[in-house]
């Protein structure tokens, strides 16, 4: 697990920090072009977090209204190389949700570890292993560095922790540009419902992931470029590119998986549903001034999940909660809130960059706020989420970036009289985090 590392550390001497458009990178060239290389990123996002707390929520039996709490949201190591002209590969290992809750040495793991061939040169390359390379929306695959606001559309991610280990998945995947079109197709094998990390219901008239031998699963993404053409060396897409590019993208996907999902019809037998899941967007980021630096970002999708009949997922990000009474809400506890389930969902979300060198050292301010709407089948009222915030970005890049962020979020009761899950309240939670990247 350390043979990277160490890889690194013997070729210190030769490792060079270059700087260009304010964007440090440590890496070592393989021939004197740099068209062969390997190199090495690091992140890490800091959270301190004021929550009030969903309805009935304890902490190990404990009540609590809010609670306090720091955690790392994210720590991630990237290293990946063009070692000739046809071979690349790629690994990721870091660790994700670490609070005061988490469980004491364990968390680590590895997020990518993928090896590509390249066909033909821009249009075609083929690989295979742990990897982000899947379908369905622009956001299924987030460049964390860049996000916009706190968390890039989460309910992208729609079997995160279920049947894949953080959006990774074992696949082989195609990938190319044919002119201004990005393509994008993979063949998985979903990993065991068994070894789910989200809390599974047991089996009945509401659709859950079925505990069998699971079915390949197929996906893809397909996006035109109207305007500047963005990388796809990795299958990560910028959350905001600060005025650097000038971006129009649309965007569309699925996700299709046979026999993925299990529930219990009206006479008792399992009855077996399958996975489909289906995305549109658009994209569009851009400079509005050149010489002031001012930018705008601007993201919209929509998307229809079919995850058989009335499933529904509450999941609360890196939840600084792990019980409830008797009291709680639909829910659930802590910061959890109904994400993913099937219906409709549309999401925006915006961003205005100020001008250049509003703050000393370079930097600047950028203001962003997001609205998830979700019309889940299971609930009578719709999930309504919004966020609002600003990014200091403190040398005007993603470097060194502070976020000051509000989220609110629905709270949900079932009726006891006729069944019916309704919307009764909303809870907000405060966040303050601090992400450098390198």
């Amino acid at each position: 697990m350390m043979r990277p590392f160490i890889f690194l550390l013997l070729l210190l001497p030769s490792i060079y920090v270059a700087e260009e458009n304010k964007t440090k990178e440590l890496k070592y060239n393989l021939n004197e072009d740099g068209t062969h290389y390997i190199k090495l990123t690091a992140l890490n996002q800091v959270w301190v977090r004021y929550n009030e707390s969903n309805p009935g929520t304890t902490v190990f039996g404990k009540p609590q209204s809010s609670t306090f709490d720091i955690g790392i949201r994210r720590l991630r190591f990237q290293l990946y190389g063009q070692l000739t002209d046809k071979l690349f590969f790629y690994t990721q290992f870091g660790q994700n949700n670490f609070n005061y809750l988490s469980k004491l040495y364990t968390g680590a793991f590895f997020h990518d570890a993928l090896a590509e061939y390249k066909v033909k040169d821009k249009y075609l390359s083929i690989g295979g292993g742990l990897t982000g390379w899947s379908g369905l929306s622009r956001f299924a695959s987030p460049s964390v560095a860049s996000i916009l606001g706190l968390d890039a559309p989460l309910y992208q991610q729609t079997t995160n922790g279920v049947t894949d280990q953080f959006l990774r998945k074992l696949s082989l995947y195609a990938k190319g540009k044919l002119g201004k079109l990005d393509y994008r197709l993979a063949l998985t094998t979903p990993m065991a419902t068994q070894n789910s990390s989200a809390a599974l219901n047991t089996l009945s008239k509401n659709a859950e992931f079925a505990l069998t031998p699971p079915k390949p699963q197929i996906q893809g993404y397909f996006m035109y470029q109207f305007l500047d053409k963005e990388s796809n060396l990795t299958p990560y897409t910028a959350g905001s590119y600060l005025g650097t590019k000038r971006v129009l993208t649309i965007g569309a996907g699925f996700i299709n998986q046979d026999k993925a999902m299990w529930k219990l019809n009206n006479s008792g037998d399992t009855l077996y549903q399958a996975m489909q899941l289906l995305g549109i967007d658009l994209f569009y980021d851009a400079p509005i001034n050149n010489d002031k630096g001012n930018a705008i970002s601007l993201y919209v999708a929509y998307n229809n999940f079919n995850l058989g009949t009335n499933y529904l997922r509450n999941l609360g990000v890196m939840n600084p909660a792990n019980g409830i009474n008797a009291n709680a809400s639909f829910n659930g506890p802590g910061d959890a809130f109904p994400m993913i389930g099937s219906g409709n969902i549309i999401y925006a979300q915006s961003g205005y960059l100020f001008k250049n060198n509003l703050l000393p050292n370079n930097g600047t301010i950028q203001a962003y706020g997001s609205l998830m709407y979700g019309n889940f089948n299971r609930l009578k009222d719709p999930s309504m989420v919004y966020e609002l915030g600003i990014n200091i970005l403190v040398h005007g890049t993603n470097s060194a970036k502070i976020t000051f962020g509000y989220q609110n979020r629905p709270i949900f009761k079932t009726d006891a009289l006729n069944g019916g899950i309704y919307r009764v309240s909303r809870k907000g939670m405060y966040v303050l985090q601090y992400q450098l990247f390198i």
